[in-house]
């Protein structure tokens, strides 16, 4: 799949589906992006489990943070990386690993990876990439159905 844009049906597919998000370098930093992408999805009715090595144990929004995908003792859904770009190969190794494994793998504003796409497109899972849930479920709101 070429990774420049997206359908709307396809993102809205996936914020619909989506009920469980791993999002990889959390921050408790307020200043952090991260951290109030983190806020919106929990506000939006999404369980987001926060992972960060540096962190794990610790609280981000009340959400115990974990250092490493397989340490999450519950199925995700989509794993969301905020890490730099040379991180996302590794990422998607972890996701991989999971049993079960996450449906998709979603990078932050700036952040692609053509090769790791492509190993977990080849995978089953779906990616998107270089895209924001927090700005993308607001420019969808007609499409995304209500998680009350």
């Amino acid at each position: 799949m070429k990774h420049d844009s997206y359908d709307d049906s396809y993102l809205a597919g996936i914020l619909n589906e989506t009920k469980t998000i791993a999002l990889v370098g959390a921050s408790p930093n307020p200043a952090r992006p991260s951290y109030g992408v983190m806020r919106f999805l929990l506000s939006r009715g999404y369980r987001v489990v926060p992972v960060n090595p540096g962190q794990e144990g610790k609280e981000i929004h009340g959400q115990t943070v974990y250092g490493t995908l397989a340490d999450i003792p519950e199925p995700v859904d989509m794993v969301d990386v905020f890490r730099a770009s040379d991180a996302v190969p590794g990422v998607v190794d972890e996701a991989l690993a999971l049993d079960p494994r996450p449906k998709i793998i979603w990078t932050q504003l700036g952040v692609r990876h053509a090769d790791a796409a492509a190993r977990a497109e080849a995978a089953g899972l779906r990616v998107v990439m270089d895209r924001c849930p927090a700005i993308e479920m607001p420019r969808l709101s007609h499409l995304l159905a209500r998680r009350d």
